[in-house]
């Protein structure tokens, strides 16, 4: 099946230059997804994926290292979009108290990547719902301290960000303004619980 642009551009007037900025569509998605035989594949190949980890998984003297490491990894390809320039040796050379070769600044970012990511996981694991309300404790873990912590964590933002470029005007992408958050979000979570809209 062949899904157009999954939302729209919104050009928003700014100083010094207007610029667009992207709103998903609605959830759920209208019309709905449609399972073809592209589609089918993509599933198949997903399933055969996870089977593969769930058999390797087995063949590890303790999959919980497997966890652990991979945690750190996602933690450090997180915080580089960001612009951290820590490495997974760096992380680890952190957590077993040696000195890292990059700014210690960095590696706490980090850290605080993979502290927000375990408390998510733990409240999921005591049957939290994945919801907004989780979403903003685990952005209040992440900026507790270092960069970020004074940028009213637990909080959705109020102003304008984007990746990439010096400016929404030349960035690389403009995710929705911050008066188009909430209601996204809410439908996110709507659709995650299966409620009706």
């Amino acid at each position: 099946m062949k899904r157009g642009l999954q939302g729209r551009f919104l050009r928003i007037p700014s100083d010094p230059e207007p610029f667009d900025a992207f709103v998903p569509a609605p959830l759920p998605p209208n019309p709905p997804i449609q399972f073809d035989s592209e589609l089918d594949q993509l599933r198949d190949r997903a399933h055969l994926a996870i089977g593969r980890l769930d058999s390797i998984s087995t063949l590890l003297l303790d999959p919980s290292f497997f966890l652990y490491l991979y945690i750190r990894n996602e933690a450090v390809l997180s915080s580089q979009i960001e612009g951290t320039q820590s490495s997974l040796s760096d992380l680890l050379l952190h957590e077993s108290e040696e000195l890292p070769g990059v700014p210690l600044d960095d590696v706490q970012q980090v850290s605080r990547y993979v502290a927000a990511l375990n408390h998510g996981l733990a409240r999921l694991h005591d049957g939290f719902p994945l919801s907004i309300r989780l979403l903003c404790e685990i952005h209040d873990v992440l900026l507790a301290t270092g960069r970020g912590s004074e940028r009213m964590p637990v909080e959705l933002r109020t102003s304008q960000n984007w990746i990439g470029g010096t400016r929404p005007g030349n960035a690389f992408f403009v995710p929705p303004p911050a008066h188009e958050v909430l209601p996204s979000l809410g439908l996110l979570e709507k659709l995650l619980h299966n409620d009706p809209v």
